[in-house]
């Protein structure tokens, strides 16, 4: 059984944000979409989370990705992620962080079931790294180095593109990606959580490294479930490119749910009018049933946010 929304998108992928706390400071965050309350600390206990994907999974979906905030910032991420693994159809469980906490925790992580890691890192410079987030460029780059030796498959590098910060340093990227047999991925700015003075100052297309992509690799395929995006096969090194989701060819293909931090089914990342709050319901004593159906009319509200455009 795989839930279809109205416009015929299979439901595959949850996307659970664990917290919304997290140890950097980085500015373009879009904190998968979520607007804060002020001074909420409310989070999911271990329980349920894993009883919230457990229904997700029994409705079909096979892939899930944990995020935040930072998931790492959770003192009992190796619990949560134990109990997601065991869940009887699980296909996939992978996790984005920002990799400054990965390194001492990769291989104990990787033993409890998580399978890849998407490990945000938008450059190479120390200086820039420091101005962007807050924090120290050697901590996540042990964190990638742990990730590939733990056994991460594939471990993935995040760089999102911003307007005279980085836009200089893809190939510098590449070639870090070669070195250390990860896989690149190169991500647009979107405008969410951000203001419009940030967006404008530092969004820049992807066009220009998709027709360099195109012109060095081998071959280029296409990957149907993840909103038609393009891996570019290069030598030695793959890299993906990420349009954001005004790009309406990605929404027309998105497969996604996710999990707010404080327990609501989130039908788009661009939307918070549509909430499904699930973790109430699942407090108050709600049966699975119950919980199955919540998954389902949140599956209806899915709708491409830029099928009009």
């Amino acid at each position: 059984m795989v839930l279809i929304d109205s416009y015929g998108r299979p439901l595959l992928n949850l996307r659970v944000a664990l917290t919304k706390r997290c140890n950097l400071r980085c500015q373009y965050c879009h904190r998968e979409g979520e607007i804060f309350a002020e001074n909420s600390t409310a989070e999911m206990s271990v329980e349920e989370i894993v009883r919230i994907v457990r229904i997700a999974v029994e409705l079909g979906i096979s892939k899930v990705k944990l995020t935040g905030g930072e998931p790492l910032m959770r003192k009992d991420i190796v619990e949560i992620v134990k109990g997601i693994s065991a869940i009887n159809g699980l296909k996939d469980l992978s996790m984005t962080t920002n990799g400054t906490l990965l390194a001492p925790l990769a291989e104990e992580l990787c033993a409890s079931g998580l399978k890849r890691v998407n490990i945000n890192l938008p450059t190479l410079d120390e200086e820039v790294y420091r101005k962007l987030t807050g924090n120290r460029l050697d901590d996540v780059l042990e964190g990638v180095k742990a990730a590939v030796s733990a056994g991460f498959y594939p471990v993935k590098l995040n760089m999102l593109i911003l307007k005279n910060v980085n836009e200089d340093a893809v190939p510098a990227m590449i070639n870090f990606a070669r070195e250390t047999g990860t896989i690149l991925q190169l991500i647009e700015l979107e405008p969410i959580n951000i203001s419009e003075t940030y967006y404008s100052n530092h969004y820049k297309s992807l066009d220009e490294y998709e027709k360099s992509l195109q012109q060095k690799a081998l071959k280029v395929e296409t990957r149907k479930f993840m909103q038609n995006r393009p891996i570019y096969h290069l030598p030695d090194v793959t890299v993906e490119v990420v349009h954001p989701t005004e790009n309406t060819e990605f929404c027309m293909h998105c497969t996604r749910l996710r999990v707010t931090s404080d327990g609501k089914l989130k039908p788009c990342l661009m939307r918070n009018d549509n909430l499904v709050d699930v973790l109430t319901p699942l407090r108050n004593g709600a049966k699975d049933q119950e919980l199955k159906e919540l998954f389902i009319m949140a599956n209806q509200k899915r709708q491409p946010y830029n099928k009009n455009k």
